[in-house]
């Protein structure tokens, strides 16, 4: 078997160590991963003035239009702060993002059926295809083999599975459908909470096999966070999944900077773009949405960098 994770990330996924994970996590966040009535928010910070600002030139600009919405979450692990919350708990189309839950189900499935399913070389190779290439055929290879052990009910039991070990993390999240091999998908859902909460914990090894799905999605491809980011030295190490269709652009993912003693500086970046209706121009909308996120990544960027003073 491919990697062995962390014992304090067992079969209970979250529910171990549950104080522990209530201080780090912090009050507002905790609150409401564990379902508790969330506590008054803190006041706006500049990051998040600022990057309101910026959406908003773009929108000016017509780089983002009327009938499009948008979710922006960024989380500082080295403060443990939740630096941007914007429509964070709204369900946007989950596209190709929600590919790194479906890896998740199946180790938490696996974990579940001991010997009789393994992470064999040709899952893992599946795996890789699924996150690193983003390839459809892939995932819903890998989501029929979860429902397979779950009671053969189609994509609903991975969601199934996820919000049984979970349900504190995947609490916008909806699988209704298999991904098709032309990739429009849109009944998918999850909010840019979700992904948050995920975040967190694949960041602190509180799922299984989480170092496994980090190693994934790091490996090198296309992305949005950083890639293209003129600011963002090439250094900097990023754990992401993109998600785009004609109504959907979309980044969730880990960047691991480091500040000028070498020491580790990570933070989550979340955005996406959703619109009302499939564009007739894709290629032309895909390219702006894509360049919008890439701009809010800098400033997020040049924010992290003036805070912890990065390399």
């Amino acid at each position: 078997m491919w990697g062995v994770h962390r014992a304090d990330a067992g079969s209970a996924g979250l529910h171990l160590d549950r104080r522990r994970f209530i201080a780090t996590l912090g009050g507002a966040a905790a609150s409401v991963l564990l379902g508790a009535p969330r506590p008054s928010v803190a006041a706006t910070s500049p990051l998040e003035s600022r990057l309101v600002r910026l959406v908003k030139q773009q929108r000016v600009q017509g780089l983002i239009r009327a009938d499009e919405q948008t979710s922006w979450s960024i989380y500082d692990f080295t403060s443990a702060r939740k630096l941007v919350s914007i429509n964070e708990a709204v369900p946007r189309q989950a596209a190709s993002m929600i590919k790194p839950f479906i890896a998740q189900a199946f180790f938490y499935t696996m974990q579940e059926q001991g010997s009789r399913l393994r992470y064999t070389p040709s899952v893992r190779e599946t795996m890789e295809r699924m996150i690193r290439n983003s390839s459809n055929p892939a995932t819903t290879e890998l989501m029929q083999l979860i429902s397979h052990y779950n009671g053969n009910h189609g994509p609903k039991d991975v969601e199934y599975v996820l919000k049984r070990h979970a349900p504190g993390v995947f609490q916008q999240t909806s699988i209704v459908e298999y991904v098709p091999a032309n990739g429009r998908t849109y009944r998918n859902l999850a909010s840019a909470h979700d992904y948050s909460r995920y975040l967190w914990a694949l960041w602190h090894d509180r799922m299984p096999y989480a170092h496994e799905v980090r190693r994934i999605m790091g490996l090198p491809n296309h992305n949005r966070i950083t890639r293209g980011v003129n600011n963002i030295p090439s250094t900097v190490r990023v754990y992401h999944k993109s998600g785009s269709t004609a109504m959907l652009c979309g980044e969730m993912g880990i960047i691991e900077a480091h500040d000028r003693l070498g020491r580790p500086r990570p933070y989550t970046f979340i955005g996406i773009i959703q619109k009302s209706q499939r564009t007739n121009y894709y290629t032309t909308w895909i390219t702006n949405r894509s360049n919008t996120l890439r701009a809010v990544s800098g400033l997020v960027y040049d924010y992290m960098r003036d805070q912890h003073q990065l390399a």
